[in-house]
């Protein structure tokens, strides 16, 4: 049979290519939730125990490594304050009644800036709050 090049079932190339859609949301899963843990100040180790794993586990989630159950995804939604649908990577595609509030445009702004702009920023804030 040299020369004979087999061709892979339409299942197999559907399956490959599902298998890589899932690692590819896995992957964004972990990344998600990495930046929600960094913006809550949160160490992979309070997370875990918040959750109920080890450390090690976390860190697998978040490299995508491992697969996030659906069921963990309400716990994490709720410890970061966010809709489960931020988390999946889900945008608001619901009408929306007029442009973004400026609030919400600057505060994604800031998100954008490096770690020691967003903490300078967040720290002009603090003692704009607090001076009431």
């Amino acid at each position: 049979m040299s020369g004979v090049i087999l061709m892979p079932s339409i299942i197999q190339i559907y399956v490959e290519k599902m298998a890589t859609k899932d690692n590819d949301f896995f992957d964004l899963l972990g990344q998600r939730v990495a930046h929600l843990r960094k913006a809550s100040n949160l160490t992979q180790v309070q997370l875990s125990k918040l959750l109920g794993i080890s450390q090690q586990h976390m860190g697998s989630f978040e490299n995508g490594i491992r697969k996030i159950p659906a069921s963990m995804l309400p716990k994490l939604a709720e410890i970061f304050a966010v809709p489960v649908d931020e988390l999946l990577g889900i945008e608001n595609t619901a009408a929306k009644r007029g442009p973004i509030p400026k609030l919400q445009q600057q505060i994604e702004k800031i998100s954008a800036l490096p770690k020691t702009k967003q903490r300078f920023v967040m720290e002009m804030l603090d003692t704009v709050i607090n001076n009431k």
